[in-house]
């Protein structure tokens, strides 16, 4: 029978768990269905970019764009009128038409694939007949529609550095892990990163937002705080698990399970304070002002710190517990650490438990320092006078 009090009491302990991180949620011992997860997640991603693919913006694939105000002779230009302009004067629609800025300063902006200049004069010409923008006097002129061409090899450039960058970042930072850490806290936080690059840019396939050099240099920012915090929760493995084997208190699995809880409160402060300003920038940006470059960078950046907090808690430390235990040591150590427990738990039930056998004591940690044969800490041999 439950008390009253004692379910809050329970959900209360819960959460002073959460911020004292006394390894109150298996995080390790449960990996299986995080790696289930995160998998059928990364395979979604891949589908989406492979059958989907990107909605590659004019940078990248070159076109024309124009621009003109959201105010006519009627009154507010819709996106409507001017999509039904551009197809009347040229037979098909535009691939965007969008409303961009706020208050005096908004405008309509038009993105086609490349036009003649004798298409671009009929575009403007129908422009003009059906919405009739207004200059800065109040009169319709026709003047006010600009146009500009868009090479797509510039998009191409902006691409070919980007991977280059991310390939020298890729190298100096398993250089770095290796030496700081080791070799398989490197590998795992590389595959943690792998997996935030294709979840970020999977998703942003699947809701389809135009691909921009912001998206590019945004996607490239999001590295850093993806591997700040996996860099902070290995920091916590390293102490954790210093002088491991020599002791028989909790298995490495367990030592790396208690570093991240340690660190999840850390974590969950760092991304909801990160996160703030990229929604103030998403809401405020593009919802608001209407700035759609605001919005390509905003999107990946939330969407990539997201996929970075949860990449280094349940995907970087059990990828590290699993590449460790491979290792014929740490799996022996975790046996000793069982058949430890084992006994702990017989002597509490009152059972016969067999002393451990001699030879299984370390040199120099018998009583008082002294070696196996010999009296407590006293020489075998004479006391040279």
């Amino acid at each position: 029978m439950t008390t009253p009090g004692t379910e809050g009491a329970r959900r209360e302990s819960v959460f002073h768990r959460l911020y004292t991180g006394t390894g109150a949620f298996d995080i390790i011992g449960k990996r299986a269905r995080w790696y289930i997860s995160l998998g059928l997640l990364v395979l979604v991603c891949l589908g989406a970019i492979g059958f989907k693919g990107f909605n590659l913006g004019i940078d990248f694939e070159g076109g024309t764009k124009l621009q003109l105000p959201a105010v006519g002779a009627q009154g507010p230009i819709q996106t409507d009128q001017v999509q039904n302009a551009f197809q009347d004067a040229l037979g098909h629609p535009a691939e965007t038409v969008q409303i961009v800025g706020a208050g005096a300063n908004q405008s309509i902006q038009i993105r086609s694939s490349a036009l003649t200049p004798q298409q671009v004069a009929a575009v403007k010409q129908s422009l003009f007949n059906e919405v009739q923008p207004l200059d800065v006097q109040g009169k319709p002129s026709e003047q006010v529609i600009s146009d500009s061409a868009v090479s797509g090899t510039w998009g191409g450039e902006i691409t070919q550095q980007a991977l280059i960058a991310l390939g020298v970042f890729l190298v100096l930072v398993t250089i770095f892990l290796a030496f700081y850490f080791e070799k398989w806290m490197a590998v795992a936080a590389l595959v943690a990163l792998l997996h935030d690059v294709v979840v970020t840019a999977g998703i942003y396939s699947l809701i389809g937002f135009e691909v921009t050099p912001s998206t590019v240099i945004g996607l490239l920012t999001i590295l850093g705080f993806s591997l700040y915090d996996t860099v902070v929760v290995f920091d916590k493995v390293k102490e954790n698990t210093r002088g491991l084997l020599g002791l028989t208190r909790r298995t490495y699995g367990e030592a790396a399970n208690l570093a991240v809880n340690q660190t999840l409160m850390r974590s969950i402060n760092t991304s909801v304070i990160a996160l703030l300003p990229v929604i103030g920038l998403l809401v405020v940006g593009a919802g608001l002002l209407g700035v759609g470059v605001l919005q390509d960078l905003a999107l990946v950046q939330m969407v990539g710190m997201i996929a970075g907090v949860v990449s280094s808690i349940f995907l970087a430390t059990p990828l590290l517990v699993d590449f460790k235990m491979r290792d014929p040591k740490y799996r022996e150590h975790a046996a000793k650490v069982r058949q430890r427990r084992e006994r702990a738990a017989a002597k509490a039930a009152g059972e016969d438990v067999p002393a451990e056998p001699r030879h299984a004591v370390a040199a120099g940690t018998g009583p008082r320092g002294g070696r196996p044969g010999t009296k407590a800490g006293r020489p075998s041999g004479k006391r040279r006078r």
